[in-house]
């Protein structure tokens, strides 16, 4: 998906398939030609109909707001800034004061309601003036659908993948060592070791983090040497689905957001800031008997996320949220105006409608 030997264009892709189905049937073949081929693919096509995999980046440029608008090699990295003049606990209990909302089942039809915008988060109420006061914390806020037999799957290993599926998202995005920067040694376990591209990728990302191999694509980190937690809690909202993939595979596409609060790491400090990630993570748990992989592992097929206050032509390869001083000083950004916790409109949409911006511009945080 990322990095890795040259790539496969889908016509050839199929022809292969084809021409191995034929010669040796049942023969297992390489893993997720698809996500390799995508990186050549936003380096190559020309014009192309609209979708997330014809997105150029944009150009950044320094000092021109909090967070650039772009899609990271196969990935979309949508970054946004917030606005100074709108913006008024890790992992599980407390923090809010509403009723938490049923879970998502399906996308919403709106964008939450604003509430009390004007009321400043404090340590002790993270969420307080943001729609994430009345979501669920932790993998509580991910909705599962009801398994079904798909593809080689019957119900009951379906139920299983998808009980994985949501240990990938936590292990990757709410285990507390991985948030304090740690390697996420669990997830990376239930990535397709096969995968060789995705290998290099989580190689490199991790020892030189980069634009093109930025652990943040896929994980959720900060450094504590800056900031900490303000409190224990992450309050998450999305869904996961499933259909039949290719060769039977099951599919499962996992959309949630992610908001986590933190404060300076130096003494004293007590203002709150807000970093909110929304991630779409596409995965095939793949057939053994048709597909070189590992039992109880996925091949990544596609990976997009969109960021607010995580840094501005930030490569470290850490989150790096900003308060309101340094806000005061850099501005908000250029771009069209983005609403965090909107998930009524997908990612490939919020993709398409900033794909020339620099900088967007939160409305709230």
């Amino acid at each position: 998906m990322r990095k890795g030997g040259e790539s496969i264009p889908d016509e050839e892709w199929e022809r292969f398939l084809r021409e191995a189905e034929a010669g040796s049937p049942g023969a297992p073949e390489e893993p997720s030609a698809r996500a390799r081929t995508v990186a050549r693919r936003l380096r190559e096509e020309p014009a192309a109909p609209e979708g997330w995999r014809n997105h150029r980046p944009a150009p950044r440029r320094k000092g021109k707001g909090w967070y650039a608008v772009g899609l990271v090699v196969a990935a979309g990295l949508l970054v946004v800034a917030v606005d100074p003049g709108r913006v008024a606990d890790w992992l599980g209990g407390g923090g809010g004061g509403s009723a938490p909302l049923a879970a998502e089942s399906q996308r919403p039809s709106q964008p939450p309601t604003t509430g009390a915008a004007e009321r400043l988060p404090t340590s002790k109420e993270p969420f307080r003036g943001s729609p994430a006061v009345s979501w669920d914390d932790g993998t509580a806020g991910i909705h599962l659908p009801a398994a079904r037999a798909t593809g080689w799957m019957d119900k009951e290993r379906v139920a299983q993948t998808l009980d994985r599926t949501r240990d990938f998202l936590a292990a990757s995005n709410l285990d507390p060592g991985v948030l304090r920067g740690e390697r996420p040694s669990k997830a990376i376990a239930l990535i397709n070791p096969h995968q060789q591209d995705v290998q290099d990728y989580l190689t490199t990302a991790f020892r030189t983090p980069s634009r093109k191999n930025d652990p943040l694509l896929l994980f959720s980190r900060f450094a504590t040497t800056k900031v900490r937690p303000a409190g224990n809690v992450v309050r998450t909202r999305g869904r996961i689905t499933f259909r039949e993939g290719r060769r039977g595979a099951v599919e499962v596409t996992a959309d949630v957001t992610y908001v986590y609060p933190v404060v300076r790491t130096a003494a004293g400090s007590d203002e709150v800031a807000r970093t909110i990630v929304r991630r779409e993570t596409v995965m095939s748990w793949d057939d053994p008997a048709k597909v070189i992989t590992e039992q109880g592992t996925f091949s990544p097929i596609s990976y997009k996320s969109d960021t607010t206050n995580g840094g501005c032509d930030n490569l470290t390869g850490y989150f790096a949220p900003e308060f309101s001083a340094e806000r005061a000083v850099k501005g908000s950004g250029d771009g069209p105006e983005v609403d965090p916790y909107d998930r009524s409109t997908s990612l490939d949409a919020r993709i398409r409608e900033t794909d020339e911006a620099e900088c967007g511009t939160a409305t709230r945080s």
